[in-house]
């Protein structure tokens, strides 16, 4: 069921106009806006790396081995789900795997800034696309699967947008989330990236059980390579003026293969049952209860 932005009463079809109230959604760059304030805020995210990122993911190891592995869990705990939505949807680059995987499945993918919507539009004409306030989603009951990949840690009220999915989900859907782990790794890269915290495993698991869900799923991910995400970190402490977040990206070809095939090694362990206790990320998979 879809709420209107304005009074939160149900809306009568597809469309985000209100009998009730009269609220008609305004338009942000060609895209449906229902938070349009936030989107001028672009606390989490710089929109300017919006076009370098959508260049490098998808031949960049981490982000290609993070899609096997959140495609694996959709398969693995969600094999039939009808109805996705993606928070936090970024340049479209899960979403693009998702579509591919699942050919039958209503897409629907929001961000807080409209500059995203643009390149993950081009990669998945078929989704329909959304600028809304994660702490404020007008859903109840909507959908059978959710995913949120490396976005609530932008955000300091976390567990309301936590409750808000869990409103968002049909009974017995399942949340999706992967996170960055370990507040010791925390350094100048999660500043630049706007990021509010790191998790630990017991935090995540506590505010998702506070929000209603029971946990199907948690591992560590990127853990093979934990010891360089360390090293790595401790040679980018300092507060430069000319710090590039995404030069961790810029790797090498004969590195990037690497490093994509020790992570691939890693899923296997992963797949096989093993729970990673520590990594760069956490993947959790819960459920609405039915």
């Amino acid at each position: 069921m879809r709420l209107c932005p304005g009074c939160g009463q149900p809306l009568a079809g597809p469309a985000w106009d209100c009998a009730n109230c009269g609220y008609r959604a305004p338009r942000r760059a060609g895209f449906v806006a229902l938070a349009p304030k936030l989107a001028e805020q672009a606390e989490g995210f710089d929109p300017a790396l919006f076009s370098e990122l959508a260049a490098l993911e998808a031949r960049n190891f981490w982000f290609r081995a993070r899609n096997r592995l959140i495609l694996w869990a959709l398969q693995r705990y969600v094999p039939g789900f009808t109805d996705f939505l993606e928070v936090g949807c970024g340049t479209g680059y899960v979403l693009q795997g998702i579509a591919t995987a699942f050919p039958q499945a209503r897409l629907v993918a929001s961000e807080a800034e409209t500059e995203g919507l643009r390149f993950a539009a081009e990669r998945v004409p078929r989704a329909e696309f959304l600028q809304l306030d994660a702490r404020r989603m007008p859903f109840e009951q909507e959908f059978s699967a959710i995913g949120a990949f490396d976005v609530i840690e932008h955000i300091a009220e976390d567990e309301v947008v936590l409750a808000q999915m869990h409103r968002a989900l049909k009974p017995g859907g399942h949340l999706l989330l992967t996170v960055p782990q370990h507040p010791f790794l925390w350094s100048e890269y999660d500043v630049r990236a706007h990021h509010v915290r790191r998790y630990t495993r017991t935090e995540l698991r506590q505010k998702l059980e506070r929000a209603g869900y029971h946990v199907v799923k948690m591992t560590s991910f990127v853990s093979l390579l934990l010891p360089l995400m360390m090293l790595s970190r401790m040679n980018n402490t300092a507060k430069a003026a000319d710090y590039d977040p995404l030069a961790e990206l810029r790797i090498g070809s004969i590195t990037n293969v690497l490093l994509e095939r020790v992570l691939d090694a890693e899923r296997l362990l992963i797949r096989a049952g093993l729970s990673l206790p520590a990594g760069g990320s956490l993947l959790a998979v819960a459920q609405r209860p039915a």
